[in-house]
């Protein structure tokens, strides 16, 4: 049992930062326009809209009112809920698996939150500055190659997340949001602000705006499922924790939505940030994940205040990071608080220390460790590969299906205030359209 008294948030305005800022990660400013890229466009945003708010928002809905009946960490909260409702508390391993994809994920997580470290402090140095693209490529690919220098990255901002979540659920979790989302936001809106300038803004518009819907293929709208589930956080214990912090005034359906719509419009807001520079400076739209880190440094450092717009933007990056790394830790956290007599503080140093210790594997496979150790992937990819092709999604149906099957369906339209057509409609997406995505999902990654 807890050893302490169940947090609650302070007010909806915070828990929606929290939740936002959870979502608001590298898959937002760094995953999604490159994805826009290599998509074709704005045919993948629509498709990515629509399966936003088919799959994306009944499963969050779906994990928050998991959290908030439980008032206890995943685990116990999944096994509570089911006990309530007459259910095998088995459902438990729901909680299980989230909790146990959010401690991996931190792992490797803070590796790349370590790499944006680097980055912004290489902006302030000036190292981008009048390299060419072997320049650029060659500070990537060494970076990789020093254990080093990715072991301080990777600790530095381990520190930083530990540092924040051992404070609480107020005076940690709600501070740092509290300043670091209306920061991202300001920081976001500079960016699209020289965006503006540069003559390019109206064809990043028009190719994030203006569908071209012959580059629709069946595995862009895969990709578009995969990632409109992945970016909200969902199916690693997060949301349930987050949940389990929320009072009973709180109407989770509107909450959803509102959280939906800032997350979605942080991510296009990053593809305006990103594509005038990419367009003005004659970059490869398609060039993946290095987009963030080869192609927009050549940018950087080849352009008039190209060190104060580096700056800024690895500094985007970072804040996006931290928000929702604070998120990976918080359901462990709690685990370890609610389940062992440890106070929060050396709750939070296990939990950390544990993840940091696994993070230092998932880095050396850059470099001393790069041979596979298991189906031809190193542990940064095997890592990867494990939570967002089984884990997260197995966890994300579990969530929706007790939710939608298992559970009074009187009930849940009450807690949800849904009557007549409202709660129809609920049903349906809840029981068939979002499972049923999830496992198109889950077995097309296979």
């Amino acid at each position: 049992m807890s050893n302490t008294q169940h947090a609650h948030w302070s007010s909806r305005l915070t828990f929606i930062l929290a939740a936002t800022g959870s979502a608001v990660g590298l898959g937002n400013i760094w995953k999604f326009p490159y994805m826009v890229g290599e998509s074709g466009g704005a045919a993948f945003v629509l498709v990515y809209l629509l399966c936003i708010a088919l799959i994306g928002l009944p499963i969050l809905v779906a994990e928050w009112l998991i959290g908030r009946r439980g008032q206890e960490n995943p685990i116990n909260a999944m096994a509570d809920v089911a006990h309530q409702a007459g259910r095998n508390r088995a459902w438990l391993l729901v909680g299980v698996s989230g909790i146990l994809g959010a401690f991996l994920i931190l792992s490797f997580y803070s590796v790349i939150g370590g790499w944006s470290l680097y980055y912004t402090l290489s902006s302030v140095t000036g190292v981008f500055s009048g390299q060419d693209a072997d320049g650029i490529g060659e500070l990537f690919s060494g970076m990789l190659a020093s254990p080093g220098l990715l072991l301080a990255g990777h600790s530095v901002f381990m520190l930083l997340v530990i540092g924040i979540v051992a404070r609480g659920v107020t005076k940690g979790l709600e501070s740092a949001v509290r300043t670091l989302m209306p920061a991202l936001g300001v920081l976001l809106v500079v960016l699209i602000g020289y965006g503006m300038t540069t003559g390019y803004f109206g064809q990043a518009l028009g190719y994030m705006f203006n569908p071209d819907w012959s580059a629709l293929t069946g595995e862009t709208v895969l990709a578009a499922l995969g990632h409109a589930f992945f970016t909200l956080s969902l199916g690693m214990g997060i949301m349930m924790a987050y949940g389990s912090y929320l009072g009973e005034d709180v109407n989770l359906l509107k909450t959803a939505r509102t959280v939906v719509i800032m997350d979605t419009v942080i991510a296009l807001g990053a593809g305006l940030a990103i594509f005038p520079i990419v367009f003005a400076n004659g970059l490869d739209l398609a060039s993946g994940p290095g987009l963030i880190f080869v192609t927009l440094p050549l940018a950087f450092g080849n352009m008039g205040g190209g060190v104060i717009l580096g700056l800024l933007f690895f500094l985007l990056l970072t804040f996006a990071a931290l928000t929702s790394a604070i998120s990976l830790l918080e359901p462990v956290v709690e685990f370890v608080e609610e389940r062992t007599p440890l106070s929060r503080v050396m709750s939070t140093l296990v939990a950390g220390i544990g993840a940091w210790a696994l993070g230092i594997a998932a880095l050396l496979s850059f470099n001393v460790w790069s041979d596979p150790v298991l189906f031809g992937l190193g542990v940064f990819d095997l890592l990867d590969k494990l939570t967002s092709k089984f884990m997260l999604p197995l966890t994300g149906l579990g969530a929706i299906v007790f939710v939608a099957w298992a559970l009074e369906r009187q009930s849940v339209e009450t807690e949800l205030g849904l009557k007549g057509g409202s709660a129809t409609l609920w049903h349906l997406v809840a029981r068939y359209v979002a499972p049923i995505g999830v496992i198109v999902v889950f077995v097309s990654s296979l």
